[in-house]
């Protein structure tokens, strides 16, 4: 049984300020939580059903392992409907990134992307093609936002987040800065290269003015039908898909 402590710390962990603070968060269901098990990142505690013990891979002596019952882990879970099993993991430091880690491959840039959900699902789409690296801007939604980490399902296990002021990295690197616009070249015309930034905008605003200064290469995704717009997640998998076809051969 868990105490009153532990469901209010855990609970407490559903808010940013004290997932910052604690430098912990949370993650749901066996699958992720297998993966970041056997990921560079530390699980400090894991909860769950007893019937989920047996699903468990090998874990490290170090973490701490809780069995609780369907009303507490009610308590404690993000989601309406809990999946049996919960972990809480360190946040791992936010190192500083080198222009070299930008050459020789493409980087995602995400300028003020609000929305959890087209967060988590831009990281799980850029694991899909093999994206390692995802460059935010310090508006963007935090990444270990509940609903974010639960949309990633578990690709944030083997893909780098970073947070920074961009202008400063992009003005300093000589890559090619490839930004998503209305008025670029199409992406099936668009010679990629072998490297790059790629830049995805707010979902209302789009990329910011500062940032539209600094891009190389406008590019858009050509609109056949009558949409007004595309969702900035579903625009990411296009640049994506097109990037990784482009890159591979």
């Amino acid at each position: 049984m868990l105490s009153k402590s532990q469901i209010s710390f855990i609970k407490s962990l559903h808010q940013k300020k004290y997932r910052k603070e604690n430098g912990i968060f949370i993650i749901e269901g066996i699958k992720s939580i297998a993966e970041f098990i056997q990921s560079s990142y530390q699980i400090h505690s894991i909860y769950y059903l007893a019937q989920y013990q047996p699903l468990l891979p090998a874990l490290p002596a170090n973490i701490k392992l809780f069995e609780v019952n369907n009303a507490e882990l009610d308590k404690i879970s993000t989601l309406q409907t809990p999946q049996g099993i919960l972990a809480l993991v360190h946040i791992p430091e936010n190192p500083a990134l080198a222009i070299r880690q930008l050459q020789n491959t493409f980087s995602l840039v995400l300028d003020d992307v609000q929305d959890p959900g087209n967060l988590g699902t831009i990281i799980r789409t850029a694991d899909w093609f093999g994206f390692k690296q995802i460059i935010c801007s310090n508006h963007t939604v935090e990444v270990y936002n509940p609903k974010t980490v639960q949309a990633t399902m578990g690709s944030l296990s083997r893909v780098n987040v970073f947070y920074q002021d961009l202008a400063p990295l992009i003005s300093a690197t000589t890559i090619p800065v490839f930004g998503a616009v209305f008025n670029g070249k199409s992406i099936y015309d668009t010679n990629w290269g072998k490297e790059g930034l790629v830049i995805l905008g707010n979902e209302g605003q789009g990329i910011s003015p500062e940032i539209i200064g600094l891009i190389t290469d406008p590019v858009t995704i050509p609109r056949i039908g009558g949409a007004e717009s595309l969702n900035v997640a579903v625009c990411a998998a296009i640049l994506c898909a097109d990037i990784s076809r482009n890159f591979q051969k």
